[in-house]
């Protein structure tokens, strides 16, 4: 049963490789990226499946180097009406980028979105949400670079990324950046991250739609959903990591194709350009 609300929360789907998780870097180096069994073609296949189920519209956050590799599925993608956005090109997070590396990684990957959806590409989320306060100087390469809005920066503390006191909602920033920050949950002066990646696979369903309907219907705010494609491949390679590692990366997902077909026919999703405009955005350049 669909939850009433008059608020179209946003779907969005970063499409990397399952080895590409930054859990990944040291047992996986990325000169050995090459040698490694592709899995994100039919991953991605399995989620567009799901969405053409519930005929759902979702953002597509695409690595460049997935899109050199495998242009037709970025051509798919766009072909079943999905918004195509760039996740970057190597998936480095941006604090391992200076600021040229970045500015031509966001530039190439947007080029090449473009050319192969036919769409313009407007909206970028980073690798392991590296725009925190170290990395600010990024938005004003993402403006450079022709991109219109960002969702990258988490209003919460993590051990890698986060900006705890940043804004909640969808926003516009100094010099015409729209935000759409992963949903955080409000609980004392804490954000409590929600209805994302590994937050999702985690917690019960109830937790997730219980979260959803309190940004809906107390917060006035859209949930902001992020899921990979790996989470979505319970037959994917597991090399060695450190437990907690482990459990973070692989927890739920046997479980999260399910849990994500529940959440699209209980609320209302759709793309962040769809968002935009419920916020009221402009992104005309």
């Amino acid at each position: 049963m669909r939850v009433p609300s008059s608020l179209t929360n946003v779907l969005s789907i970063d499409v990397e490789e399952w080895f590409q998780a930054e859990v990944y870097a040291r047992a996986i180096p990325r000169d050995q990226w090459a040698s490694v069994p592709s899995r994100v073609a039919s991953s991605t296949h399995d989620l567009l499946r799901i969405l053409a189920a519930a005929n759902v519209r979702a953002t597509f956050f695409v690595l460049g180097a997935v899109a050199k590799t495998l242009p037709e599925l970025v051509r798919g993608i766009a072909s079943e009406g999905h918004e195509i956005a760039s996740h970057g090109w190597s998936h480095t997070p941006i604090w391992n980028l200076g600021r040229e590396a970045f500015f031509e990684e966001v530039s190439a990957s947007r080029k090449l979105l473009q050319d192969l959806s036919g769409q313009p590409v407007l909206g970028y989320r980073a690798p392991t949400f590296s725009i925190t306060s170290r990395t600010l100087w990024a938005v004003e390469e993402l403006l450079r670079a022709g991109y219109r809005y960002d969702s990258s920066v988490f209003p919460t503390h993590h051990d890698r990324y986060g900006i705890p006191d940043a804004k909640k909602d969808i926003h516009v920033r100094d010099g015409g950046l729209w935000e759409i920050p992963p949903s955080v949950l409000d609980v004392g002066p804490l954000g409590i991250p929600v209805a994302g990646g590994g937050y999702l696979r985690l917690y019960p369903f109830i937790v997730t739609r219980l979260a959803i309907q309190l940004l809906n219907e107390r917060m006035g705010r859209p949930a902001v959903v992020y899921v990979h494609p790996w989470e979505f491949d319970p037959l994917q390679p597991k090399p060695d990591l450190p437990r907690i590692s482990r459990f973070r990366h692989t927890v739920g997902i046997a479980a999260n194709e399910s849990k994500l077909g529940r959440l699209l026919s209980e609320f209302r999703f759709g793309t962040c350009e769809e968002a935009l405009a419920q916020a009221g955005a402009s992104l005309a350049a």
